[in-house]
C-alpha cells in the first residue's frame, strides 16, 4: 500500500484540492461566476465563458487520464464529437432526412452512453501500450473517426454535418440564449470539476495514481491494473461527452472538423497550459485559449497581419509555458507563492 499512500499524500497537496485551505478564494470565484450575467454582455457570457467551460471540460477529461493515470490520450475530443453527433442524429436538426427527431430525454442519455462505450473500447486498446504508443494509437483512431465522418453520408451526413442542432426548451426557457446557456455550461463544468476532485481522492482514484507511479507493485498488491486504466477511460469519456453535447448546442451545428486534428491539438495545448496535475487549471488554460481565439485576430489585423496567424501566438504561448513552467500556468503561481513564503519570516510574518 506504499504507492497508494504516496498517491494520497500527493493528492492532498494538489492546489485547490483541499477546499478548506482557501475557502475565501473559492467563495470569491464562485460569487463572481454566479454574478457574471449582471455586468457582462452576451458575447462574453455565451462565446467567451460558455466556450471556456466546454473546452475546459474536455481538457479536464484529458487531464484526468494523463495527470492521475499517466495516460496521455488524444481521443477525448473525438469522444466529445461523437456525443455531439449522436445528439444531432438521434434528435431534431436541420438535416431532417438523417436525424430521427427523438425527444431530448432519449437523445442526451443515449449520446453519453454511446460516447462512453466508444471511449471505453478505445481505452481497452490503448491501456496495453505506454508513452508515445498510447499517444499514437489514440491519435490514429481520432484521425480515422474524422475521415469516416467526412466520407459517410448515410449516418453522419458527410462533409456538411448537421445544422440547427439546438438544446430543448425546458421549463419555458430557451437554453441557447446567452444567460441560460452560461448557467447551463457553468453548472456542468462545476459538476465535472467536483467529480474529478472527488474521484481523485476516492479509493479508485488513489489506486489509479498508484498504478501510474508503479503498476507492477500495485499488481503485486492485488489491484487489477488493466481494469483501473480502462475504467479511467470510461470516467473521462463521460466528462468529454457532456462537453461535446454542450459544444454542439452552442454552435448549433456539428461537422467532421469539430473533432478534427486541429481541434484535438487545441485540447492538448489547453491541458498542458493549464497543468496536467491541476483540475482547475484546465479551465484557466481554456480561458486563455478562448481569449486568444476571440481577440487575437483583431489585434493582428490592426498591425496589418493575417488574422489566421493567431495560432502562431497560441503556439508561442504554449512553448513559453512548457519552457518556463512544465506544470502549466498554475505551476508559475505555485512557484511565486513558494518564493514569497521563503522570503517571509514564519513567526513575525514580516519580510526577511
Amino acid at each position: 500500500m506504499a504507492v497508494a499512500g504516496e498517491a494520497r499524500a500527493a493528492a492532498s497537496e494538489m492546489p485547490f484540492g483541499a477546499l478548506g485551505r482557501i475557502p475565501a478564494a473559492i467563495w470569491a470565484v464562485a460569487a463572481l461566476l454566479l454574478l457574471m450575467p449582471t455586468f457582462a454582455n452576451n458575447f462574453v457570457l455565451f462565446q467567451v465563458f460558455g466556450w471556456t467551460f466546454i473546452l475546459g471540460m474536455i481538457a479536464l477529461s484529458l487531464m484526468f487520464l494523463a495527470g492521475y493515470g499517466g495516460m496521455v490520450s488524444l481521443i477525448q475530443m473525438t469522444v466529445a464529437g461523437l456525443a455531439g453527433y449522436m445528439v444531432a442524429i438521434l434528435g431534431p436538426s436541420g438535416t431532417e432526412q438523417v436525424s430521427l427527431g427523438l425527444a431530448w430525454w432519449i437523445t442526451v442519455p443515449a449520446a453519453i452512453v454511446v460516447a462512453t462505450l466508444f471511449g471505453t473500447l478505445v481505452g481497452a486498446l490503448a491501456v496495453r501500450t505506454e508513452g508515445i504508443y498510447t499517444i499514437m494509437i489514440t491519435l490514429a483512431i481520432a484521425a480515422a473517426f474524422f475521415y469516416f465522418t467526412r466520407q459517410n453520408y448515410t449516418i453522419f451526413n458527410g462533409y456538411s454535418g448537421f445544422s440547427l442542432v439546438v438544446p430543448p426548451r425546458l421549463f419555458g426557457i430557451d437554453w441557447r440564449q446567452p444567460i441560460p446557456f452560461y448557467y447551463l455550461s457553468l453548472g456542468c463544468a462545476a459538476l465535472a470539476y467536483a467529480a474529478v476532485v472527488y474521484v481523485s481522492r476516492a479509493p479508485f482514484g488513489l489506486a489509479l495514481q498508484g498504478v501510474r507511479d508503479n503498476a507492477r507493485r500495485m499488481a503485486a498488491l492485488g489491484y487489477n491494473v488493466v481494469w483501473h486504466r480502462i475504467l479511467a477511460y470510461s470516467f473521462a469519456a463521460v466528462i468529454a461527452s457532456l462537453g461535446g453535447i454542450l459544444l454542439v448546442w452552442q454552435n448549433a451545428q456539428i461537422a467532421p472538423g469539430t473533432a478534427g486534428i486541429p481541434a484535438i491539438i487545441d485540447i492538448l495545448v489547453i491541458a498542458v497550459v493549464g497543468g496536467m496535475r491541476h483540475p482547475i487549471g484546465q479551465f484557466i488554460g481554456a480561458f486563455i485559449y478562448v481569449l486568444l481565439s476571440s481577440f487575437a485576430p483583431d489585434v493582428l489585423t490592426t498591425f496589418g497581419l493575417a488574422p489566421d496567424r493567431f495560432k502562431l501566438l497560441v503556439g508561442l504561448g504554449f512553448l513559453a509555458v512548457v519552457y518556463f513552467s512544465p506544470d502549466g500556468v498554475l505551476g508559475l503561481w505555485e512557484r511565486a507563492r513558494r518564493k514569497m513564503r521563503d522570503r517571509t519570516d514564519p513567526l513575525t510574518g514580516q519580510p526577511r
